[in-house]
């Protein structure tokens, strides 16, 4: 069967690594709630680690719910855990994103224009939940379109005046 819609090729044929289920994994509020928590530690400590008794104390939630979305997250590879004896100790792995990133950004790159856009219209058919992720999604392109520039701009070679 050809993988490709109208010479356009499909997500897995282009990002080999591309995990269809990712959207509904980061679809679960609580699941980026946790990978939050995870981000904010990797800009908070050298080690980006989180133990589980800090996510759970953090979100105020049970050991055992937090466990079982760890468990989902740790399963798409969108989080790395190290443990210590008794203790889990957990950080982010932004790789599974950054192909989602990947794959999304030509498709709002070019000739976009958000003017073009009904945004009520297109807000007001949104799940709450759908929402929520669409706004979480939008907070993550834009921290990491303002991160790429702070790169960037380091590492250009300065001009001459």
């Amino acid at each position: 069967m050809d993988a490709t819609i109208g010479m356009v090729p499909s997500a897995p044929d282009k990002y080999p690594g591309f995990m269809p289920d990712i959207f509904d994994i980061v679809a679960d509020a609580t699941r980026r709630d946790i990978l939050r928590v995870l981000h904010d530690a990797s800009e908070a400590t050298e080690s980006g680690e989180v133990s589980v008794s800090q996510i759970v104390a953090g979100l105020e939630l049970s050991q055992p719910t937090v466990s079982k979305h760890l468990k989902v997250l740790r399963g798409a590879g969108l989080v790395v855990v190290r443990e210590e004896g008794q203790h889990r100790f957990y950080r982010i792995d932004v790789a599974p994103l950054e192909e989602i990133e990947d794959w999304l950004m030509p498709l709002v790159g070019g000739d976009f224009d958000i003017a073009d856009i009904d945004v009520s219209a297109v807000v007001a058919g949104l799940k709450d939940e759908t929402k929520g992720f669409a706004e979480q999604m939008g907070k993550v392109f834009a921290d990491t379109s303002h991160r790429v520039s702070n790169v960037v701009d380091r590492v250009r070679p300065k001009r001459k005046r």
